[in-house]
């Protein structure tokens, strides 16, 4: 499987993953998307981003190619974990990799972050999903102004959520953004 890095230092730039990884990239069009908007919302080079299901690292690359110095990339799973931080030091990205589940490392981390990406596995149950995105707030792991964003399937609606702020579709995949700000503006 191939992943590309699609904008900044390492534009282009293609990455093979093994065969065997438990991984569902990103598709370059979400990613393309996904970052056409970040571009006009916030600065990447100076943000503390946390990268949850990190998998391949495509997100986590794409943040470092595009300046982002301070990523922690984690999962449970440890060929995954063994492959990014393989890939980061072969860039000379900066990507900090953990290895362990992500609702624990939200539990028991002491950082907080301007940026969360999560891409669970779509068979995730919802539940699980609502219990991450309350979890990243209960234990205030962003900053007041950051930034949660949750991809999922289009059949997931998080809309009753209180802290979503909005959802953008790309083929079947979702992004739904969830901030702080939300509840403190209502």
């Amino acid at each position: 499987m191939h992943i590309r890095i699609i904008s900044g230092k390492y534009k282009g730039r293609r990455i093979s993953a093994p065969k065997n990884l438990p991984i569902r990239p990103t598709t370059d069009r979400a990613k393309e998307a996904l970052f056409n908007i970040l571009q006009h919302q916030v600065y990447i080079p100076e943000l503390k981003i946390l990268d949850l299901f990190t998998g391949s690292g495509s997100i986590a690359y794409e943040f470092a190619s595009r300046g982002a110095r301070h990523i922690h990339a984690v999962d449970r799973s440890y060929p995954v974990i063994k492959f990014v931080k393989k890939t980061a030091e072969e860039f000379g990205f900066s990507i900090k990799t953990v290895k362990k589940d992500v609702l624990k490392f939200l539990e028991n981390t002491p950082h907080t972050y301007d940026l969360i990406f999560a891409d669970p596995p779509y068979d995730l149950d919802k539940n699980i999903q609502k219990k991450l995105i309350n979890l990243i707030f209960e234990k205030k792991r962003l900053t007041p102004d950051g930034i949660f964003i949750l991809e999922h399937t289009d059949k997931i609606n998080f809309e009753e959520n209180p802290y979503f702020a909005e959802a953008r579709k790309y083929g079947k995949s979702m992004f739904s953004f969830f901030k702080q700000t939300n509840i403190e503006q209502n």
